[in-house]
């Protein structure tokens, strides 16, 4: 984008005059009060911040785990550090680690509290620290007693699980089940561990093994059948293949791969966006497989957003549009290097029970300035996503000031963090001060049934006194 576009707007007028709309109108009483994410049980919607590069005892990179508490006003207050080296988590802290290298709000048991799943990545399983077979457990927050519990473990030297999980009852017994990519030496696949979730060992399936040097980019949850239940999209690229599917599980909880495509990306968000009574698939950052001519974007400067529709029959994804910063209405200008859809989030953010997606550009310049990222609100109409209005840390009442290689926008996502009735957005820019002890930072931008967007909030390392080594904060982010 261009500095023009990341300027403050604040003149309703000219914001119709252009054909950009503030993600506002509706009823905020429309909106669910249910948080999608809420670990200290007071009804706000909480987000879980993942720092798998951060120091803890003096090793690099073990990792550990942030929660920010929603509250009244926005949130405030954090869990502070949660790591291998509390009490009641399982394994030690050690150079490497990556604890927190992804994170992801869990309902286990369907009592309507939240536990959350932790990936650690770099996890050894033996004395051999080189090795990665990595974890992923759950984290449990009741009674303010934290506890884990290890529910997965890689297979291999190379498996490296927990960077990318998904969760859901995909096989429709009643139980949350875990899906999540795992490396290999040559290869990689995609896993599935039923539940219940709790302690390993349980028998896991491989759901898609991956051509040579082969990994899950990204995996998201969604009904895209409508049929009432589950199922997994997965996007994925090798050294000389890629593609994104959707598995789905019959009657008898078996899976079966129901739509593929060759298109890849590096971001998924599933929502229904046209309220057709299937959720639609967006691919962030698409691009071709490496081995066809064919794509569903052919315009894909500075970025690009598939929207694939869903579908009641097996005709998955036929319709179909391709969103970029040079579509009509989107804010901003597509350039070189933006990364527009690096990062997706799907909420209801104006309370009308039409989905917004957010979209983030961390690549995006702010004017001269490098790097600085921003991001993108598309507006759910009944046409489905339309227009789309910019925002910075340059922007009216963003705190902060756009810096080369923040990379704001780096992560997105979406919860009622005050509970007033609208989803607000919750935005990371993991380069904030860069190179200091306690570097990166959250973004909290609420969202507001007037005309204008209301004051947000930075919510950094700095600010929770986080201890020294606390870098990159909001690499990982989920909520």
């Amino acid at each position: 984008m261009r500095a023009r576009t990341l300027a403050a707007i604040a003149a309703v007028a000219a914001l119709t005059a252009t054909g950009l709309t503030l993600p506002l109108a509706g009823s905020a009483a429309a909106a669910s009060t249910t948080p999608r994410f809420d670990f200290n049980g007071d009804g706000y919607a909480d987000i879980a911040v993942g720092m798998p590069d951060a120091t803890v005892d003096g090793k690099a990179k073990a990792g550990y785990v942030s929660v920010i508490f929603g509250g009244p006003q926005s949130p405030s207050g954090s869990t502070g550090v949660i790591s291998q080296a509390e009490a009641g988590i399982p394994g030690t802290p050690e150079a490497g680690d990556r604890f927190g290298s992804s994170v992801a709000p869990v309902d286990v048991n369907g009592d309507g509290t939240f536990e959350l799943v932790v990936g650690a990545s770099g996890e050894s399983l033996t004395s051999e620290q080189l090795r990665d077979e990595g974890t992923i457990t759950v984290l449990d927050n009741s009674e303010w007693n934290i506890k884990g519990t290890t529910v997965a473990r890689g297979t291999g030297e190379f498996s490296s699980i927990g960077r990318t999980i998904a969760t859901g009852d995909y096989d429709g017994d009643g139980d949350t089940d875990l899906a999540y990519g795992e490396s290999g030496e040559e290869s990689g696949s995609l896993r599935f561990r039923p539940g219940p979730l709790t302690a390993d060992p349980v028998t896991t399936t491989t759901l898609h093994r991956y051509g040579m040097s082969g990994g899950t980019r990204d995996l998201a949850t969604g009904d895209f059948d409508g049929d009432g239940r589950d199922d997994l999209a997965t996007t994925w690229n090798a050294m000389e293949d890629a593609g994104t599917f959707i598995t789905r599980w019959d009657d008898e909880g078996k899976p079966a791969r129901w739509w593929s495509d060759p298109d890849r990306g590096s971001a998924l968000a599933a929502a229904d966006f046209d309220r057709d009574g299937t959720d639609d698939l967006a691919v962030g950052l698409v691009a071709p497989n490496f081995e066809t001519e064919f794509t569903h974007c052919t315009d894909r400067l500075g970025g690009a957003v598939l929207l694939l529709k869903g579908s009641k029959s097996a005709d998955f994804g036929t319709e179909d549009e391709c969103i970029t910063q040079s579509s009509q209405d989107v804010g901003g200008t597509a350039e070189e290097g933006d990364s527009f859809g690096a990062a997706l989030a799907a909420g209801d953010l104006n309370g009308d029970s039409r989905p917004e997606l957010v979209v983030g550009v961390p690549g995006e310049d702010v004017g001269t300035v490098k790097d600085a990222g921003g991001y993108v609100t598309l507006n759910g109409t009944e046409d489905g996503l339309r227009g789309g209005l910019a925002r910075s840390q340059s922007t009216q009442n963003m705190p902060g000031t756009a810096e080369a290689g923040d990379r704001f926008g780096a992560r997105v996502a979406v919860g009622d963090y005050n509970r007033d009735g609208l989803w607000d957005t919750a935005v990371s820019a993991p380069g904030e001060n860069a190179g200091e002890p306690r570097s990166g930072g959250v973004w909290f931008a609420p969202s507001s049934t007037e005309e204008t967007y209301p004051l947000g909030k930075s919510l950094t390392p700095f600010g929770f006194a986080l201890p020294n080594g606390a870098i990159k904060y909001g690499e990982v982010l989920g909520s």
